[in-house]
């Protein structure tokens, strides 16, 4: 421990009292289970909004289309999917115009996946920055939920476009809307939580998730109408919580069958209870990855 220099200079009493003053605090990791402090996300505000802007402008910048990119994928998804899935294999949309039933499911799933994506990469993104600076760590999956959401707003502005013109109109079931998408945010957060120390450890852990959300995305009524389903396997399919999210965007947006409410408070409470897991698992894990080279 370095003891405080005093200056000897008869005119800088004030200056040595004060330097006499200051008190050396030894940092340590904390030991056993690791508290959240989820009131620093608000005392980091300021740092948080600044992360953010600088996240949204980076994931654009030297693109000829910049945010349209969010537009131009799902075009592309809905338009193959009609295509392949409606056209040709004849999949039944619940009497909805297959494009929008079809974004109405992308709606929900985007959502989900990029705050998996988000959460999953966030201490290896961002582990230079904490070797350096102190700030809570959490603030960054967090962030990552929080430009999703951002993006997320094209896609939906777009699927209003469409079902307007194609005659739909939600009704008051739209004010429900949070519900799901926060269902949607807690899913993707909570399992981004528990791969993120992984990542750090082990790259590839990114082809497994990769490969996991495409075998996850065909076990979700996106591309095709939960009705499909045999009733005797239909619990057991709703214990998927991303099929509650899609099919409540399509009730509450198209006027689809509604989803079993028991189902969606069993994948709320579910949600939650992993989301919570994952942040002390995240707390834990976070006070070694700065050593990892």
């Amino acid at each position: 421990m370095l003891s405080p220099m005093k200056i000897q200079s008869p005119d800088n009493t004030a200056a040595v009292n004060a330097v006499e003053d200051f008190t050396t605090i030894d940092i340590k990791p904390a030991k056993g289970l690791v508290p959240l402090n989820l009131y620093e996300l608000w005392e980091f505000r300021d740092l948080a909004f600044f992360m953010l802007w600088r996240d949204i402008k980076s994931a654009y910048r030297q693109t000829a289309f910049g945010p349209l990119w969010m537009i131009v994928t799902p075009i592309v998804n809905v338009f193959i999917s009609t295509i392949i899935f409606y056209k040709v294999a004849k999949l039944p949309s619940d009497g909805v115009p297959y494009p929008i039933f079809n974004l109405a499911g992308i709606l929900g799933w985007t959502f989900f996946s990029s705050c998996l994506t988000a959460a999953t990469d966030s201490l290896a993104g961002y582990k230079n920055l904490m070797s350096k600076v102190y700030f809570p760590h959490l603030i960054i999956p967090v962030i990552g939920v929080l430009k999703a959401a951002v993006d997320i707003l094209i896609l939906f502005a777009m699927l209003l476009g469409l079902m307007f013109y194609y005659g739909f109109m939600p009704g008051w079931q739209i004010l429900l809307l949070p519900v799901f998408f926060s269902l949607a945010a807690f899913t993707g957060l909570g399992i981004g939580l528990w791969l993120a120390p992984w990542v750090v450890h082990f790259r590839d852990v990114n082809k497994v998730v990769e490969y996991l959300l495409r075998g996850w995305m065909y076990a979700t009524p996106i591309v095709y109408a939960s009705s499909l389903i045999p009733a005797k396997w239909q619990t057991l399919y709703h214990l998927n919580p991303m099929t509650n999210v899609v099919e409540g965007m399509r009730w509450l947006l198209l006027g689809a069958p509604s989803p079993s409410m028991a189902m969606v408070v069993i994948s709320f409470v579910a949600t939650i209870s992993l989301t919570v897991a994952g942040a002390y698992y995240f707390r834990r894990a976070e006070r070694s990855i700065v050593d990892i080279a």
